[in-house]
């Protein structure tokens, strides 16, 4: 089978094509590598229709990444597909039954083992490709928002990287659970879109203040300020969008696609009862395992009454993967990059 290797650490968006005879890659296409064997009686081998690439991918590949795997490993977390094979005492799940689900390691290759406990079934009408991109953009903005913050109605939430995988996600969720919903983005072709989601106030930071921005909007709907801010970006973001949070706000650090770490100050947060979260979603299979399975089910739920949506911004092939983490790290995607199985496409917008 196909599988995609880091056998160094390196920058993948920096190469030009995938060899096997490039020594100096730190990742190669293997088109020969054995299809995983059934490996317990409630085992699952799934036939990977496609696979999503998330930040924590590209950081991971490059050694910066809070876990570093031992080298040499299969990258990618979530995945859907099909199921290929089952192992006798397997009670949930037959050959051909759509499914997704997430790893660890692993989802950059045709086929991957699970426990038929991991998986979850993607409902019918949805579409397979885009439940791929499903459980951690959206699982880890369903977490924050809706089992740590408690998202209601009555709040304001402000969302920075808008028009990333897990803004979009969050932005959606916010828009679900009837919340006042303010989106930060870059870009008219994402202003765009946030707005066709109805998304009640967009700024555009390439020629707006964020802060005078949404102090304008909070002052003409006549509300206070900002009761929980969604920040996957870091730097001086954070540093800004803290002055417009409520007494009693909450914080969700997700991450820091802008490289910079924010410091958030204690005797602010003191002063102003402000609660902060810091959310690695990952985690929660090892010591809350029961949060996610809930948290996925809902969300497939969701989809499939059209709740929300997965935006699929470009398509790649596995021999590809160069020119998708590419897309990553140069900010090109309005929504998520995915690693296909078939014949999709080569790197073309979704939108």
């Amino acid at each position: 089978m196909e599988a995609l290797h880091c056998k160094k650490l390196g920058d993948p968006a920096a190469l030009t094509s995938l060899d096997e005879r490039n020594l100096d890659s730190p990742i190669q296409l293997t088109k020969n590598h054995p299809i995983p064997e059934l490996d317990s009686p409630t085992a699952v081998r799934i036939r990977v229709k496609a696979t999503s690439l998330n930040y924590a991918n590209y950081l991971q590949i490059l050694g910066k990444y809070q876990e570093k795997p031992p080298l040499p490993f299969i990258p990618g977390s979530d995945y859907s597909g099909t199921v290929d094979a089952v192992g006798s005492s397997v009670s949930k799940f037959k050959v051909g039954d759509p499914v997704c689900s997430f790893v660890a390691l692993g989802s950059f290759a045709q086929f991957i083992v699970q426990d038929e406990s991991q998986l979850y079934p993607v409902p019918a009408g949805c579409d397979l490709v885009a439940a791929a991109a499903l459980p951690v953009a959206f699982g880890t903005s369903h977490v924050a928002l809706v089992h740590r913050a408690k998202l209601t109605s009555s709040q304001v939430l402000l969302v920075l990287g808008a028009a990333g995988g897990v803004g979009l996600a969050a932005v959606q969720i916010g828009k679900v659970c009837g919340a006042t919903v303010i989106a930060v983005a870059r870009g008219p072709e994402k202003v765009q879109l946030l707005k066709s989601l109805g998304v009640d106030h967009v700024v555009d930071l390439r020629n707006e203040n964020v802060t005078e921005s949404v102090k304008g909007f909070l002052k003409a709907r006549r509300l206070k300020g900002v009761d929980i801010l969604y920040d996957p970006v870091g730097g001086k973001l954070t540093k800004e969008t803290m002055k417009l949070l409520n007494w009693g706000a909450q914080i969700l650090v997700i991450g820091f696609a802008s490289g910079d770490i924010p410091v958030i100050p204690a005797n602010i947060a003191l002063v102003k009862n402000w609660t902060v979260h810091g959310l690695y979603w990952g985690s929660y299979n090892i010591h809350s395992p029961a949060v996610l399975r809930e948290s996925l089910r809902e969300l497939l739920f969701w989809m499939s009454r059209g709740l929300i949506k997965v935006f699929v911004s470009h398509i790649y092939s596995l021999a590809e993967s160069n020119l998708a983490f590419a897309t990553i790290k140069e900010r090109k995607a309005v929504g998520k990059v995915i690693i296909a199985f078939t014949d999709q496409g080569s790197g073309r917008s979704k939108l």
